[in-house]
Order: structure tokens, then C-alpha cells, then sequence
């Protein structure tokens, strides 16, 4: 079995038959129209953001199958928060402010692609990548929150 794997980034729902997806499955003889439509059906939760997709042709049945990534953490942070763009300042300019809640939630929704071992360090590592994006986490700089996690300030939201 002859198989090709494309594995490309779209905007959630977005997908279209132009660059960089139609030169890159066209000549492997499957139906564009098709795979696109599949990649927006599944992606369609994901609107805004960009996904990464793997789309596995057989050349020979010309028949594919469309496999989903999950966004990046900080996609899914400014999802949670409604919000375009990261502060430009991170240190010294607020872009917005998670609850535990959230957190915990794109925890769960990356846990998988993460090397952590239990979600209360995938909670850690989310709120490291809110330091760069310059997002606060309950009221609190991220280094504070993740001091907060180790005390066992938040510990309710990881049982």
C-alpha cells in the first residue's frame, strides 16, 4: 500500500482547496473538495486558530483519511480568554487573566501532546506558557500562580 502523509496548518474551519493544501494533495489523486470539506467538519471547533492536520492518502484505493492536532497551548489560552493577540510587553502589560477553571481546562485539552504525568504539572506548564503571552492566572502574575499550585493553594482543581 502506497500511503503519502501531508501534514500541513490550517485555521480551524477554514480550509480551502488553494496553497498550501490543493498543490499538496493534487497530484496524489484524491478528490480536494472532499478533503477539505472533512478537515473544516473536524477543525470547525476550532475556528480562528491555526490546527495542525495530517491528511494520509493510498494513492493506489484513492481513498484518505484526515487526522486532527490539537492547536498550541496559546492558542487555546487567548480561545479561553476571547482575545486576538498576546500583550506586546508581557512583563509589563496585562492581556487578560484565566481562572484555575481555565486553565485546568486547556490542561486537559493538551494533556496528551504534553510530557507531564498528571494535570496539576500540565497546569504548570500551561501557566508557563502564559508568561510569554502575558496573561495573568487568577489575579496573579504566572510565576505566583505556579508558586500557589505548589503550596497547594489550587489543589480542588486537580482531584
Amino acid at each position: 500500500m502506497a500511503e503519502q502523509v501531508v501534514e500541513i496548518l490550517v485555521t480551524g474551519g477554514k480550509a480551502t482547496a488553494g496553497p498550501p493544501l490543493g498543490p499538496a494533495i493534487g497530484p496524489l489523486g484524491v478528490n480536494i473538495m472532499q478533503v477539505v470539506n472533512e478537515i473544516n467538519q473536524k477543525t470547525a471547533s476550532y475556528e480562528g486558530m491555526s490546527v495542525p492536520v495530517s491528511v494520509i492518502v493510498d494513492t493506489e484505493k484513492r481513498s484518505f483519511k484526515v487526522e486532527v492536532g490539537i492547536p498550541p497551548a496559546s492558542a487555546l489560552i487567548m480561545k479561553e480568554l476571547g482575545i486576538e493577540k498576546a500583550s506586546q510587553e508581557p512583563k509589563h502589560q496585562v492581556a487578560g487573566n484565566l481562572t484555575m477553571e481555565q486553565v485546568v481546562k486547556v490542561a486537559n485539552m493538551k494533556y496528551e501532546a504534553m510530557l507531564s504525568f498528571n494535570i496539576k504539572n500540565a497546569s504548570k506548564e500551561v501557566i508557563g506558557t502564559c508568561v510569554s503571552l502575558g496573561v495573568n492566572v487568577e489575579g496573579k502574575t504566572p510565576r505566583e500562580a505556579q508558586k500557589a499550585i505548589d503550596a497547594g493553594e489550587f489543589d480542588s482543581f486537580f482531584n
